[in-house]
């Protein structure tokens, strides 16, 4: 039941807070401070009727040497008017007016819910703050700025939100990388000052924070108390970490990102309202496994996750690349239906002047020469042997060697003309003009061509981003490809849209709103891939994230690996192909054909089980799986990327099982069988092991793989 919120009742916000959050086993708990506005007491462990007086009672910090004459305060909207010497929360004026000291003047709330309504001093600006806490026991949070005032112009620098941490919350664990590297982990202790990261490429980036985890020392996949946040936004943001020696009120340091504004992208004018991208947070005291699996739960609650299996598929690029035929492709096409696959995915060089890189994006009609008869006859082709047919398209950017780079150079985000990528540049889609002329070329293309799915390409990050009238454009070009991908599933409701952006970077959740998966990374070279996917799968389950078998010799690294590793890595995703199958050989045809079987009779286990990984392993080698949700099945890689000076493998704990169940284990090696560094395999595995989860726990002797290796593990339950 929603209440509204009486902000300066006192003994009500000393007995029972100003608003309790909690689901999922998780509590949010606000109080109000010294200055009246709502602060946040508790984030962590969901708390108990009985805990909430005490945890009010113990909300406010002692009163320090050299300092305020009142304790400090950390609120919501914490800024320098209230004391706050930080990173403040808001950042607007108005003309040579800061807009700060931000006082209640109304709300609401109920169990899971909770919105607050603040104004500065001057009346200028109308705060609306909202807080939703799903089943899972991950907060959504966002802010809305109104310019409700009689000045001509409000500037928003930044509306950001942050969230307290308790002081034994010491590390910070995010990530970088860049093409065909991307979620590299790193680590670093909590100081004071700010551990900053933005992004400033107009989108996240190869190097993006992606996810920002803050925990207990020494947090791991098992173990340690965790609190993480991601902004869900496509463009420029920052996240940040943050300690004071005088700390945030009773807490120790400060957890907090939102979109990152340029000067004079968010000017209001009187009556407009601004709204932050979507900050995604969680807490779990079972290490990043526990962020993990509440993430996870969270998206496959959400009412546009994918709920039909995700077909396996095959992507042209590496198989032929610009070199397009209808014969030559229909020819793959027939060898792909004929191994399993089903869905035929038709990369770059279809469209008109498109022979190399050079030119063409932004002619987005299917190139004569090439196509005399258009895509429809590949299309009929590809549906009459029973899979779907999907396009790659690059719709952001444009070549200036094209017909639409000629017609209207006034469409270019302004960049330097020797700051071409990948000779291109990039579409202004704040303009309403790019936006319908995108849309009605992809809405015909893909109307014309029976195209059931889009993998949807950025393959340079937009730098500069300034419009015709010489203003940066990041936002509003986000927002402009939002309103184009809300548009095109509007018209083409069961139309499924993969997010590449030269691989990973454009992974968030912002996108993810309006796409059906992302392409991790460029890198099919399972062994980049295994860390790839392993720290891509601590936001997003295997479901969203592309994993393709390349052929024998790594397209980006040219480093040669069997097929066995290629398959077992490219399983523990949304799975597919980018090879030539015309020239596989015919074992490695049936070998491809053995493992769509597999893959068709384990995603369901994949595409809906929890993600959990093993800490007590080895350097060099991974074990990492997925555990039914009721814990009768599990499937798990035990992998070897590299050497290490361990001459055995002693007992490695298999993570996630019911300890009182009783399991069967059993090699799967229908796709080949890994190579041994040994002389012979641990006994138990001369046959089907039965034992229960408990053991299991405890661990299992492994063979000791060479590198470039892996093996799967397949455990069910037995009935008594």
């Amino acid at each position: 039941m929603t209440s509204s919120i009486k902000l300066h009742d006192a003994q009500k916000v000393a007995h029972s807070g100003l608003a309790h959050l909690r689901d999922g086993g998780v509590s949010v708990l606000f109080t109000v401070d010294a200055f009246g506005v709502p602060a946040i007491a508790h984030w962590g462990v969901e708390l108990r009727d009985a805990d909430v007086p005490g945890i009010l009672a113990t909300a406010g910090p002692a009163v320090m040497n050299s300092s305020f004459d009142i304790s400090r305060t950390f609120s919501i909207t914490a800024g320098r008017a209230h004391g706050w010497s930080g990173t403040p929360a808001i950042e607007a004026h108005a003309g040579d007016r800061i807009l700060d000291g931000f006082t209640p003047v109304g709300g609401e709330s109920d169990d899971t819910h909770a919105r607050f309504v603040l104004r500065d001093a001057s009346a200028t600006i109308e705060l609306a703050l909202s807080y939703r806490i799903d089943a899972a026991g991950v907060l959504h949070s966002s802010v809305s700025v109104s310019h409700i005032g009689d000045a001509p112009r409000v500037d928003v620098m930044a509306a950001r939100t942050l969230l307290p941490l308790p002081s034994r919350a010491t590390e910070i664990l995010d990530f970088s990388g860049r093409w065909t590297k991307e979620r590299l982990p790193q680590r670093a202790s909590i100081n004071d000052g700010t551990w900053l990261r933005s992004s400033r490429r107009g989108r996240p980036g190869h190097d993006s924070s992606f996810l920002t985890l803050v925990g207990t020392e020494g947090f791991r996949f098992r173990a340690g108390e965790v609190w993480a946040a991601h902004v869900a936004w496509s463009g420029n943001q920052e996240m940040l970490v943050e300690r004071l020696p005088e700390g945030a009120g009773v807490h120790r340091s400060i957890l907090g990102g939102g979109e990152l504004v340029d000067t004079g992208e968010i000017a209001l004018q009187p009556g407009e309202t601004y709204t932050s991208p979507e900050v995604v947070s969680t807490w779990s005291d079972a290490g990043i496994d526990g962020i993990t699996a509440r993430l996870h739960s969270s998206m496959r609650a959400r009412p546009n996750h994918p709920q039909t299996p995700r077909p396996l598929l095959l992507n042209t690029w590496e198989a032929v690349y610009f070199d397009h035929d209808l014969e030559t492709l229909t020819r793959l096409a027939t060898t792909a239906a004929e191994v399993g696959v089903e869905r035929f995915v038709l990369d770059d060089g279809w469209f008109r002047g498109r022979r190399d890189d050079h030119a063409g994006l932004g002619d987005w009609w299917v190139d004569p020469d090439v196509w005399p008869q258009g895509l429809a006859p590949l299309s009929e082709r590809v549906h009459a042997l029973g899979m779907q047919f999907g396009l790659w398209f690059e719709p952001e950017m444009v070549n200036p060697d094209s017909e639409l780079a000629r017609e209207h150079p006034e469409w270019f985000l302004q960049e330097a003309p020797s700051l071409a990528w990948r000779h291109q540049f990039v579409l202004d889609l704040s303009r309403d003009d790019v936006v319908a002329h995108l849309l009605d070329r992809l809405d015909r293309v893909i109307t014309e061509s029976g195209v059931d799915f889009v993998k949807w390409d950025h393959n340079r990050d937009l730098h500069a981003a300034i419009g015709a009238g010489g203003a940066r454009r990041v936002h509003a070009h986000t927002l402009g490809l939002y309103r184009l991908l809300d548009e095109l599933r509007r018209r083409h409701p069961r139309l499924e849209i993969e997010s590449c952006a030269s691989g990973g970077a454009r992974t968030d959740l912002g996108v993810l709103a309006r796409t059906d998966r992302v392409w991790a990374s460029d890198c099919n070279d399972p062994i980049e891939r295994q860390q790839i996917q392993r720290w891509t799968q601590t936001l997003l389950p295997p479901e969203l994230i592309g994993a393709h078998i390349g052929p024998g010799e790594s397209h980006t690294t040219h480093r040669h690996a069997d097929f066995s590793f290629r398959a077992i890595t490219a399983l523990f995703g949304h799975a597919g192909l980018e090879w030539d199958l015309t020239t596989a050989t015919d074992e490695e045809r049936a070998a491809i054909t053995r493992w769509t079987a597999l893959y068709r009779e384990l995603r369901g286990l994949i595409h809906t089980g929890v993600t959990v990984r093993g800490d007590d392993v080895d350097h060099g080698a991974l074990l990492h799986g997925v555990v039914g949700p009721d814990r009768h099945e599990a499937l798990f890689a035990w992998v070897r990327t590299e050497t290490s000076g361990v001459a055995n493998t002693p007992r490695v704990p298999i993570p996630g099982l019911d300890p009182v169940a009783t399991y069967r284990v059993r090699v799967r090696e229908e796709v080949g069988s890994a190579s041994r560094h040994q002389v012979a395999d641990p006994a138990w595995m001369s046959g089907d092991l039965t034992v229960t989860g408990a053991v299991l726990a405890q661990g299992l002797p492994l063979p000791l793989l060479n590198p470039g290796n892996a093996l799967l593990l397949h455990l069910t339950a037995v009935e008594d």
